[in-house]
């Protein structure tokens, strides 16, 4: 064995260290650039805001169902809707309703403690509507467009 060989020998493992390195940089860079050009980058920024809400029914003569924005971020009023499946007519057939929550101001907010009710007047039908057998979602849908979240789901006692 040639001790000065060693010494004189170019031969290293930098070559494929190189392209190891390169090969990183190139799947990196693609990766950054498929998230623009495919709008991932986006979707994340745009997050449902976190907020609880609590429903309390009454059933009576009118049926009513008070929702309370209980704790969590405060939200525009013009983002808020209460969507209502399975409400039934006194006559029987079922009665949707699709409306803004808590007012449609884009200027008013709407926070912990804020509330509003669903009753028979929010159906702008006949009077005699029964929220028992009803399922009420409350959703958020931003201003701006995109993705719509639900905050908040009631199923009435007969649901």
């Amino acid at each position: 064995m040639d001790v000065k060989a060693l010494f004189d020998d170019d031969e290293a493992v930098s070559p494929v260290i190189g392209v190891i390195l390169m090969v990183a940089i190139t799947v990196i860079l693609a990766a950054v650039i498929a998230t623009f050009v495919l709008g991932l980058g986006d979707q994340i920024s745009n997050t449902a805001p976190q907020a609880s809400f609590s429903f309390d029914y009454t059933e009576d003569t009118s049926d009513t169902l008070q929702v309370t924005h209980n704790g969590g971020e405060t939200i525009s009023a013009n983002e808020i809707e209460a969507s209502v499946s399975g409400a039934q007519k006194a006559g029987g057939g079922d009665v949707t309703y699709d409306h803004n929550l808590f007012g449609d101001s884009s200027d008013s907010e709407v926070s912990a403690g804020t509330t509003d009710t669903i009753d028979t007047d929010s159906f702008n039908s006949s009077p005699d509507i029964d929220l028992s057998g009803a399922t009420v979602r409350v959703t958020y849908q931003p201003a701006e467009g995109g993705n719509s979240a639900t905050l908040g789901r009631w199923d009435g006692p007969d649901a």
